[in-house]
């Protein structure tokens, strides 16, 4: 039995080690758990990923200005007064503060709608700490995808520290919806291609400890 044991054991490790480095990378990991969790600053709402009310596994509390996220699990953020429709753009700084176990991403969304339903939908643009970004829709329970993993050298990477900065924007137009990383455009799509009319707001994946600065929302 113990022959048999070390041999799964062995064969195992075997598999592990012939994955991609990204496939290794992106090994799901269990929701950390956050001391203090479940507080939100007044006029805040959130969402968790995986549905119900309770926002216990995440913290966000206003520091410095801006509001400082720890998360357990993946989650939106929001207020009802952050709507817009036609011409705008959203904003906001977000400062890795630590170099996370896995490339968990974070960023802005835009375009929602029905956010406390089954039937949520919104626009997100994230980026992590491998320098890559992403483009995706929320329509319900699925998430199709407009730009896939992208590396850009426009995104700072981790320095020493483990901290990282960078400035995200969601620029919407009459005729292209603008995705940019510190004032580079990395992405653009045509309106019809993606939800923009709504509530913009911020979103933050598992196990981050993230600090955002200067999230505005405004009619261009």
């Amino acid at each position: 039995m113990a022959i048999m044991k070390t041999f799964m054991l062995t064969v195992a490790a075997l598999v592990a080690a012939a994955l991609p480095l990204a496939a290794q990378q992106h090994q799901p990991d269990h929701d950390k758990a956050i001391a203090g969790g479940g507080t939100l600053p007044a006029g805040w709402k959130g969402r968790i990923d995986g549905g119900g009310a309770s926002m216990a596994g995440v913290k966000m509390t206003p520091m410095g200005g801006g509001v400082h996220i720890m998360s357990g699990p993946a989650a939106i953020y929001y207020r009802q007064a952050d709507r817009q429709t036609g011409e705008f753009a959203a904003s906001a700084t977000f400062t890795q503060m630590e170099r996370a176990e896995h490339p968990e991403a974070y960023g802005l969304f835009v375009g929602g709608a029905n956010l406390e339903s089954a039937t949520q939908k919104y626009t997100y643009f994230l980026v992590r700490q491998d320098g890559k970004f992403l483009v995706k829709r929320r329509s319900g329970s699925e998430t199709p995808t407009v730009t896939d993993w992208t590396d850009s050298s426009a995104i700072r990477k981790p320095d020493a520290t483990g901290k990282m900065s960078n400035t995200l924007a969601v620029e919407v137009g009459r005729d292209k919806v603008r995705f940019l990383v510190n004032g580079t455009e990395v992405a653009s799509a045509e309106p019809s291609k993606v939800d923009a009319a709504g509530i913009a707001g911020l979103r933050v994946n598992h196990n981050l400890n993230v600090h955002v600065e200067g999230f505005t929302v405004r009619a261009r």
